[in-house]
């Protein structure tokens, strides 16, 4: 007979692992399938000294790696795999990775989102070493020093914006003539002095050798090549929620990110903040949230869905 687990962990970030960790000291049979970026974003930074506990940082593929540790001391089972095929119409919810099939009686989605990058040949080189996705994370070691954000929205003014608090000057960069930025956001960044902007033009080139000392932009309408003297360079074009694959099963918001707190019909859970439109079906982490996106928010996200997986079971019983 083929083994139903209780809970099904679709991925292995923050909010992945932080769920099984809550999920087998509920004493619930729990498998995580790891997903195409084990251990998630974070194994792309450098140190991390936003997450409480380490006085000194940590390093992002560090602390993955211990979180995953935990996980499995407490009898989380893994395998590595990509989610390929899932059918959530039936229960137990069934699961493909690979050529084999999984079957839970709840699922807890946290496969996060994956940045938007310039997908230059020079980036990959400096990610982590200059080239960042995320102000908030890597903000800090940018102290007096030259920033430049690329994007035209309002996460890459917020972006700017927080940078200033480090840097000594941040530029705008964006491929158009006009921002997509609300208004308020572009009149605050216009208003401080640490910001300027460069328009109608795009980064051709990241310029270094162990870490970024420039970059190199091309104008979208004269093609005229400019190089720029910076010490970072923080992509902001986006994140694109790792949803596809859901989205015949559960409801999406426009932008892909799952929705969570309410049924199909659009009534709101009165018990259950991280449900999905499909009852026993749970969302954590970057994958429904588009605000926070940091480690210790997903963490907290795996912990909430995890806590109420055990208690919907419970229900079920």
């Amino acid at each position: 007979m083929e083994k139903i687990y209780d809970v099904l962990i679709l991925g292995s970030g923050p909010a992945g692992l932080t769920a099984g960790i809550y999920s087998v000291r509920a004493g619930l049979l729990t498998l995580l399938i790891s997903g195409s970026s084990p251990g998630g974003q974070l194994t792309q930074t450098t140190l991390v000294e936003n997450f409480p506990g380490f006085t000194d940082g940590v390093m992002g593929p560090v602390l993955m790696d211990n979180m995953r540790k935990q996980a499995l001391k407490l009898g989380v089972s893994e395998i590595t795999g990509i989610v390929e095929r899932i059918d959530f119409s039936q229960k137990p919810f069934r699961v493909w990775a690979g050529e084999e099939e999984y079957q839970g009686k709840s699922v807890i989605i946290a496969t996060g989102t994956e940045t938007k990058w310039l997908e230059i040949p020079s980036e990959a080189k400096f990610i982590g070493h200059g080239v960042s996705s995320c102000a908030t994370c890597d903000g800090f070691f940018f102290k007096d020093k030259k920033i430049v954000v690329v994007g035209g929205g309002d996460t890459a003014f917020e972006e700017a914006i927080f940078l200033t608090k480090f840097a000594s000057s941040v530029t705008i960069i964006h491929r158009r003539d006009k921002f997509r930025a609300s208004n308020i956001m572009q009149e605050r960044a216009k208003a401080n002095p640490k910001i300027s902007f460069v328009l109608n033009s795009v980064v051709d080139e990241i310029l270094g050798a162990e870490k970024v000392i420039g970059i190199k932009t091309k104008n979208t309408i004269s093609g005229e090549i400019t190089e720029i003297q910076t010490d970072g360079v923080f992509v902001a074009i986006g994140h694109i929620p790792q949803t596809e694959i859901f989205k015949e099963a559960i409801e999406r918001d426009e932008k892909g990110y799952i929705k969570i707190g309410h049924t199909a019909n659009g009534t709101r859970h009165t018990l259950y903040k991280m449900m999905t439109s499909v009852p026993g079906v749970f969302a954590a982490g970057d994958v429904h949230d588009h605000i926070y996106k940091q480690a210790i928010t997903a963490a907290g996200f795996g912990c909430m869905a995890a806590l109420e997986a055990e208690k919907w079971l419970s229900e079920q019983k």
